[in-house]
């Protein structure tokens, strides 16, 4: 009966995937309401701390790009990227990397795809060797950032196991933000021969006999660098960048934490990331003059709230499912895991594959894992395995570099699955794995 109940979850899952965003999050309910009122499962705890996480982050990040800051942010990046032009297999998915380590998120991607496509098309080289590694490497990112929702989840179920107390974010960070960036690193490297070269593709060429689409090609340009941006955009950088620093203060001086009124106990980080990016968005929003209408418009806002559904239905159905199936559950897994602990990688990749959520993988999952008796360091090096999502081409950011792309190298291919994503995920996720174990080991 517990794999036909799973089988059913994971069939609301896919059914939610056909969706997308919302549809994840409202089709996953009407799977937790054939849980609780038909099978009869004890109802778990909505995912609240993950989602209030996820929306003091993506708030502050919004009021952050109402401010300018975002485009400010971008035009940094396209002076890097134009002055390298020939590096821009190697800097373009640093890039945004790096904007995500910042914002917390990857969705910022779509300003600076455009700009990515703009520098290889006029440097001869084949599009989808930065562009198809620049989106994976907005992904990668989200597990080495202190903003993240799933980083601020491991280190408050890390620190309740025993001999674990002392782990702070700096710790996990430590691990994840190397792991990923050798990673990206290693995708990157990967990308620089990958495909022909652009002069020889077949489908470059076709387009280019085509009058209306060779048109588009040789005329198409991206830049950001003529708008002029206030003051207030540098400005409120400045401050989100101060927020950032007052998190890692606050982490490596535990005293200063605030003590929960309910229990006692000292705030997790979640509960302090919260606070400090509520705190901050409301700084940059007054000190900035910012135009508080032009916040939920942005596509940040957008995005954010639409993966804070997503997260609500999906997690809550699926810790539902796994706090009822536990006690089995475990006997039937544990010897296997324990035979082979790495073998944990392949649940989280699957589990990620489906519900396009580093933050929902980690809330399904890391239970599971810390019950089972993993040990920590393995559970933390292999954080980076929460991102699968790249392995089905329907998550938005890949879905929009294959769009921004006039020559059509970055694609998805006549078989679905052998598309331009596959082979520089897999890379970096199986890079960022080796490296996270092998530094948890030595860290946490």
């Amino acid at each position: 009966m517990l794999y036909a109940e799973f089988l059913l979850l994971l069939a609301f899952l896919y059914a939610g995937s056909r969706y997308g965003g919302i549809g994840l999050g409202v089709v996953s309910g009407i799977g937790l309401f054939v849980e609780v009122f038909f099978l009869g499962m004890p109802l778990s705890k909505a995912p609240i701390d993950v989602m209030l996480v996820i929306l003091a982050v993506v708030t502050c990040a919004s009021v952050l790009e109402a401010a300018g800051g975002l485009k400010f942010m971008l035009q940094i990046a396209e002076r890097i990227l134009r002055s390298n032009p020939k590096r821009i297999t190697l800097l373009g998915p640093l890039v945004t990397y790096v904007m995500t380590l910042m914002l917390g998120t990857g969705h910022s991607v779509y300003s600076i795809m455009p700009i990515i496509g703009d520098i290889a098309l006029k440097n001869k080289i084949r599009p989808e060797r930065p562009m198809a590694a620049a989106s994976v490497a907005s992904q990668l990112g989200i597990t080495g950032s202190p903003l993240s929702a799933a980083v601020a989840y491991y280190l408050t179920e890390i620190t309740k196991l025993p001999g674990f107390e002392g782990v702070t974010l700096l710790n996990i960070v430590a691990v994840t933000m190397s792991a990923t960036f050798v990673g990206v690193l290693a995708m990157s490297l990967y990308s620089l021969r990958r495909g022909k070269e652009l002069e020889d593709d077949p489908e470059y060429q076709r387009r280019m006999q085509d009058p209306v689409l060779r048109k588009q090609i040789e005329e198409t340009s991206s830049t950001s660098l003529d708008e002029q941006l206030p003051a207030s955009a540098k400005n409120s950088v400045y401050l989100f960048l101060a927020a950032i620093a007052t998190i890692v203060i606050i982490a490596m001086v535990p005293s200063i934490k605030p003590v929960m009124a309910d229990t006692g106990k000292t705030a997790g980080m979640d509960k302090i990331i919260q606070i400090v990016m509520l705190t901050f968005g409301g700084l940059i929003l007054v000190l900035t003059k910012t135009d508080v209408k032009k916040v939920p418009n942005g596509v940040v806002f957008k995005s954010g709230m639409v993966a804070t559904i997503a997260i609500f239905g999906i997690a809550w159905m699926s810790d539902t499912y796994f706090s009822y199936a536990m006690p089995s559950f475990k006997a039937g897994v544990t010897e296997m895991i324990k035979a082979q602990p790495w073998t944990f990688a392949f649940a989280l990749f699957a589990v990620s594959v489906v519900v396009n959520s580093q933050a929902v993988t980690a809330k399904m999952l890391l239970p599971v894992g810390i019950a089972i008796g993993l040990p920590a360091p393995l559970l933390v090096g292999l954080m980076p395995a929460t991102y699968a999502y790249f392995f089905i081409p329907n998550y938005p950011s890949d879905i929009a570099t294959v769009n921004f792309d006039v020559t059509g190298t970055t694609k998805i291919g006549k078989y679905y699955f052998n598309h331009s994503f596959m082979a520089p995920g897999l890379v970096g996720v199986i890079t960022a794995c080796c490296v996270g174990i092998a530094l948890a080991n030595m860290i946490i």
